[in-house]
């Protein structure tokens, strides 16, 4: 039965489930539903909060994401694709990690200026920084907040790199901004494809691009001279793992120069919801997914060990690395992603000075 015909599947969102937030004594539960007048599952408007941060780059110093710099100017993702790992983080703000990470997004609007703090600071050495290394720097509300275009002219007037992962095509509206990056080797742009497949893709992202259109993006991006990798994650088992190939192909096509996957890890609150998702939206083959996807992680469907947990191990796993190797072997092969240019870098007024 597909989600078309289940009555209780939640239309619009990602999750169908507003879990608990283990940091919060008090928990929402329902009893004696028949005393209800509506449901408690209401498709709301999204909702904005404020942060004002007193900086907003971050450093990973884990073994598998070493020395990674990255800047989130937004939490929350009203995109609300079921499998995302960072929706954990939303509960270290007061909210659940199921509907209210779609649709509590927090902003910080000052992102651009902390930025420049950071580039001005002594003896600061350029890096290449990630936008965003947790969610869509591009996600809809970008189209009217236009955060990530001021900080993308922060980069380019400071002459420092920058990598940014999307899958929405917002990132078309800073083809100008990209395309000076570009002509000074200070940009790569990561496009993530999930699934060709459309009726997969609304289920899995509802609230996404299609395929079609992020492969529209990299050829876009491509003729300008962006250099572009597919990101193929997160591989579900069962669900879109025989896409691989397919995936890869449609990008090199389209001009990309490089790609990388990752095998769902369900950590923390995740594997609540995403288990929760799975039985209402694919119940045929729910525990087989499941399954599968704990044979990539030791038999758990929480793995936070390093290397294994993005990469998986075991006879499933070996399979997905195999055949994405096969496909670059086939369809990209000599191609690659160019060095960035770190010798550009200018701080404000040729010396290093606070301007806040």
């Amino acid at each position: 039965m597909s989600h078309e015909e289940n009555p209780e599947f939640f239309k619009g969102r990602g999750a169908q489930v507003n879990i608990h937030n283990k940091f919060l004594k008090n928990k929402y539960v329902l009893e004696h539903i028949e005393g209800l007048d509506e449901s408690m599952l209401e498709n709301t408007a999204t909702q904005i909060f404020e942060e004002t941060p007193k900086k907003i780059v971050s450093e990973s110093n884990s073994p598998d994401l070493s020395h990674m710099y990255s800047i989130n100017p937004y939490q929350g993702c009203e995109h609300g694709c079921i499998y995302c790992y960072a929706r954990n983080t939303h509960e270290y703000y007061g909210f659940s990690a199921g509907l209210d990470f779609e649709r509590k997004i927090i902003v910080k609007r000052n992102a651009p200026e902390l930025l420049e703090q950071y580039f001005n600071k002594k003896n600061y050495e350029p890096v290449a920084i990630l936008l965003s290394g947790n969610t869509d720097c591009y996600q809809p509300m970008e189209r009217k907040l236009k955060i990530t275009r001021s900080l993308l002219q922060v980069f380019l007037q400071y002459r420092n790199p920058v990598s940014i992962i999307t899958k929405n095509n917002v990132i078309l509206r800073d083809l100008d901004i990209l395309s000076e990056l570009s002509k000074l080797n200070l940009v790569h742009a990561n496009i993530s494809i999930t699934s060709l497949n459309e009726q997969l893709r609304q289920k899995l992202e509802p609230r996404t691009v299609t395929a079609a259109g992020r492969l529209a993006v990299i050829q876009k991006l491509t003729e300008i001279g962006v250099p572009v990798r597919v990101m193929a994650a997160p591989i579900i088992p069962g669900l879109n793992s025989n896409e691989v190939p397919a995936i890869i192909k449609a990008a090199a096509d389209r001009g990309a120069l490089a790609a990388g996957f990752t095998i769902v890890r369900l950590n923390g609150s995740i594997a609540e919801i995403f288990t929760d998702w799975i039985h209402k939206a694919f119940p045929d083959r729910a525990e087989k997914v499941l399954n599968m996807i704990r044979a990539c992680h030791d038999g758990k469907l929480n793995d936070s060990e390093f290397g294994r947990r993005m990469g998986g191990d075991g006879k499933v796993a070996d399979s997905i690395h195999q055949m994405f190797r096969m496909a670059i072997n086939r369809f990209m092969a000599g191609r690659e992603m160019p060095p960035f240019d770190y010798s550009l870098f200018v701080p404000k007024k040729g010396k290093q000075t606070t301007m806040f």
